[in-house]
């Protein structure tokens, strides 16, 4: 089963009505080996298309369902994190889900979509330097 059909399962009943009977691939899966950073990073993404995108497994919410449920997902993603004690994951979420906000707020959806892939490999076993310092790198600063 991918992660994403996990991630599907693994939502609120409410939120499940709306699942897409395929949900679509898995957009991390090249880059992460470990199943519980991948689950986190897909339920995470699919949350941050429910507010910016187009969701691979949802359809059919008002604006204000899709909003709750992309702010359920990232929660979703967050606690797994949290229960396995993973900080440091959690800390380049949070970060991933402030900058992508932002990058959007700032008209520039391109920037977001680098700053999830360099998440992913801040996540993978590569452990790239991560979105923060990818930011502060695109912007020419030391903070964010």
């Amino acid at each position: 089963m991918s992660a994403l059909a996990e991630v599907v399962r693994s939502v609120e009943p409410s939120l499940r009505r709306h699942a897409k009977a395929e949900p679509g691939p898995d957009r991390f899966a090249a880059l992460l080996d470990d199943p519980d950073r991948l689950f986190v990073l897909e339920a995470v993404y699919e949350g941050y298309l429910l507010h910016y995108g187009v969701s691979r497994a949802f359809s059919g919410m008002e604006p204000d369902l899709r909003l709750l449920a992309g702010d359920s997902l990232y929660a979703l993603g967050l606690a797994r994190l949290a229960e396995k004690g993973d900080v440091e994951a959690v800390a380049e979420l949070s970060d991933l889900i402030s900058l992508s906000a932002r990058a959007h707020a700032e008209g520039d959806p391109q920037v977001a979509d680098e700053l999830w892939l360099a998440s992913a490999r801040a996540l993978s076993a590569e452990a790239s330097p991560g979105v923060r310092t990818f930011w502060r790198v695109m912007h020419g600063t030391r903070g964010s």
